[in-house]
């Protein structure tokens, strides 16, 4: 007969710990999810018997492997490559593939658990994945990214599939990454699938996938300030980051009226009192994609200050928008942004605000969005790309804003009927139920596997 038990978080955690050692990152990840989901399933006996949340938090497989290559010198260099294939119970793996010396198992197993609720979130098919390898793309010629891709992709091509995993692209994987990629497992399997997302328009790629998540990030700012009868017109902004999350969240902020005063990169950041218009935009984006270089070069050309070695958090502001990386955005740069007037935060990037900066938003019950939920928006555009690969059609652009309007539509109203309490709606404990819900009743119907 089988026995009962009495999940706490304090149990679980230990659990979680010492299961994974050493991995601060998914740790903190799960921890901020299992704080929602233990009093959850508390409530429903069929979750907690089933370990529905233990099971949720061990990946379905880790594959790890070596990535051998020649540099343009003719040294041989040797990278770790990963996939972590963490839940399939609603579609195949989906989630993208991230080439950063940082990389490990700790980053990965984090980015591939956000993922299982954010593709939820969704409503698509997709299950959850995330890989990559601690290979630097920067500094390194086409031609080296190029045979790294190939090498890369041999392994990792052994474990992938339209209906099995279907990898995208993430930090330092673009839209030449995934070309380098697609090509060699097109070569590889001798078939033409849509195994990869982010693909270009030429070859079976989604249209506005590159601004996917910066539009769905906004859109969910503003279906928020739109539950309180606002809107994003006038309102002072701050953007971390000049990536392609940041870039686009910065144009539909000005489209949409509102004024961006911040952007930031890793050497610092720049503030644009007057705003940073279309045309500086522009500017950015020329700087960042073509011309690699800093943003100081912006500061430089327009005359302003350049913050060197510092993050925007400090600049007044009504709405912030962290869309660079994990963890940028902590307990001080929470109290800093606490100035008259200041309203929320939408997370662009993954987990970009600690544990604590959150319990600052929510204690002074301000707006702020998981990244689960507001940048969700890549995924799913990512997801429409698979289904416009099977029906092999493309749709328009203005057919596919639409579809991802009415996606980041739909998750804020899941995060609002499942996170509303004494009128304020805790978006973090919304997200999270909404995501879990779906990819547990799916797990329940399969029975023990």
């Amino acid at each position: 007969m089988a026995t009962s038990y009495e999940l706490t978080l304090e149990s679980f955690m230990a659990g979680l710990k010492r299961r994974n050692p050493g991995e601060t990152e998914f740790h903190q990840a799960v921890e901020e999810v299992s704080t929602y989901l233990i009093p959850y399933v508390t409530k429903y006996p069929q979750y907690q018997t089933a370990r529905i949340l233990e099971r949720l938090t061990e990946p379905d497989r880790i594959i790890v492997f070596r990535v051998c290559w020649e540099d343009d010198q003719g040294n041989v260099r040797v990278n770790r490559g990963y996939r972590v294939q963490f839940n399939n119970a609603i579609g195949p793996y989906k989630g993208g593939l991230r080439f950063h010396p940082s990389v490990n198992l700790s980053i990965l197993k984090f980015l591939g658990f956000e993922q299982i609720f954010k593709n939820s979130l969704t409503t698509l098919p997709m299950g959850a994945g995330k890989g990559g390898a601690d290979f630097n793309p920067k500094g390194k010629s086409d031609r080296e990214v190029m045979r790294f891709c190939q090498a890369f992709m041999t392994e990792l091509s052994k474990h992938i599939g339209e209906n099995i995993d279907v990898p995208a692209g993430d930090i330092g994987v673009g839209a030449r990454e995934i070309s380098y990629m697609f090509g060699q497992y097109k070569r590889l399997t001798n078939e033409f699938t849509g195994t990869l997302t982010g693909k270009g328009l030429e070859f079976g790629g989604s249209k506005i996938r590159k601004e996917a998540t910066g539009f769905g990030c906004i859109y969910f700012m503003q279906e928020m300030l739109k539950h309180q009868s606002d809107d994003l017109a006038g309102k002072a902004c701050v953007i971390s980051g000049s990536g392609n999350v940041a870039q686009y969240a910065a144009l539909k902020l000005i489209q949409l009226g509102a004024k961006v005063l911040t952007m930031s990169d890793s050497t610092g950041f720049i503030h644009d009192p007057d705003g940073i218009n279309e045309e500086k935009l522009n500017f950015i984006i020329d700087l960042k994609t073509v011309k690699r270089q800093s943003l100081a070069e912006y500061a430089k050309h327009y005359k302003l200050e350049f913050h060197e070695g510092k993050r925007p958090w400090a600049v007044p502001c009504q709405l912030a928008f962290p869309c660079a990386t994990q963890n940028e955005l902590d307990e001080n740069n929470a109290k800093d942004l606490m100035q008259k007037g200041f309203i929320g935060v939408a997370e662009g990037a993954n987990m970009p605000t600690t544990i604590q900066a959150i319990k600052v938003f929510q204690n002074a019950k301000l707006l702020f969005s998981p990244g689960k939920a507001s940048n969700a928006g890549g995924v799913a555009v990512s997801g429409l790309e698979m289904t416009q690969n099977s029906l092999r059609m493309s749709w328009s652009n203005e057919e596919l804003e639409t579809r991802l309007r009415n996606i980041m539509i739909n998750i804020h109203e899941e995060c609002v009927a499942h996170g509303s309490e004494d009128g304020y709606i805790d978006y973090v404990k919304g997200a999270n139920i909404a995501g879990f819900t779906k990819v547990a009743n799916a797990m329940l119907a399969y029975g023990v596997i």
